[in-house]
């Protein structure tokens, strides 16, 4: 499909089946995610912490099998989050996947202990609301190819994250993790933006791409970067952190760059949506910090 085609619409036999499937592996994601929040976070939290940029932390922490545990439940998450990209837009996929940050949040006070207060099940409810209202608008389709221009205008953003990663690597404390969540949501847009064009491919065809490589490539970086947050801050403010950037710009470029399709008439809907989604998980961290009790090792 070429870059000026606009977005080919799932017909109407196909499309209450494509909706179905996409929102089960959608909600498999989310679920997944929530998992590998958990198990990197208290896997994170009780490796050894150097000064300065630690260049081998993921070395380290590749020999922690809670911590592969925790991969592995963001792997299948990603899998079933770029399955998901195939049909249905930016702004559902990435909303559905920052719902982790709640459903992390639940994970954790069930198996964990971790405490939640009247006030972060009252954010869980407006985080629903908005993925609710993305449900509704979404309107399947597959999106157009990207154009050669945006895919080295990533890479140069990715790039520019990994510089700006390097103060944040050295510093240590709440702030710098703030930071470096931030970078990780700047990674994972880059993501969604390079996998949504490739989901509707042949999979056997996807390693003679060169979206799949940067696509890798911000998975990789966004994982460090997750990584050493997690080491230096709250699991769920980090988590918000990095959802509430990735959101936003991957949803935005989503329908400008993309071409995903919203419902006629509630245009209203997504940004509504979205704006109840960010506000969710920006809350979620800033209400779980203070009375989250992460677990030791």
């Amino acid at each position: 499909m070429s870059a000026d085609t606009p977005s080919a619409v799932i017909t109407t036999a196909h499309r209450h089946r494509v909706l179905v499937l996409g929102y089960l592996e959608l909600l498999a994601s989310a679920a997944a995610y929530a998992v590998g929040i958990v198990a990197q976070s208290v896997a994170a939290r009780r490796a050894e912490r150097r000064p300065g940029l630690d260049a081998r932390l993921l070395t380290r922490l590749a020999a922690d099998r809670l911590y592969l545990l925790g991969f592995g439940a963001q792997v299948t998450g990603f899998a079933l989050a770029f399955l998901a990209r195939g049909t249905l837009p930016l702004y559902l996929v990435q909303a559905g996947a920052s719902s982790a940050a709640g459903l992390a949040a639940l994970f954790g006070a069930l198996v964990l202990g971790w405490r939640i207060r009247p006030a972060e099940l009252a954010v869980l409810v407006v985080l629903a609301a908005g993925v609710v209202l993305l449900v509704g608008a979404a309107r399947p389709s597959t999106a157009r190819e990207m154009p050669a221009e945006l895919g080295f205008v990533l890479l140069g953003v990715l790039l520019v994250t990994v510089v700006l990663a390097l103060p944040a690597l050295r510093a240590t404390g709440s702030r710098s993790a703030l930071a470096l969540g931030v970078l990780a949501g700047v990674a994972f847009a880059v993501l969604a933006m390079t996998s949504r064009p490739l989901a509707d491919g042949p999979l056997l065809e996807l390693p003679l791409r060169p979206l799949t490589w940067l696509m890798l490539a911000s998975a990789l970086v966004g994982q460090a970067l997750l990584a050493a947050a997690l080491q230096r801050g709250s699991a769920t403010a980090t988590a918000a952190s990095m959802d509430a950037v990735s959101v936003v710009l991957a949803s935005v470029l989503g329908v400008v760059a993309l071409g995903d399709l919203i419902t006629p008439g509630r245009e209203w809907w997504v940004a509504l949506g979205l704006t109840l989604v960010v506000t969710g998980v920006v809350a979620l961290g800033t209400k779980a910090a203070p009375a989250r009790q992460e677990v030791p090792a």
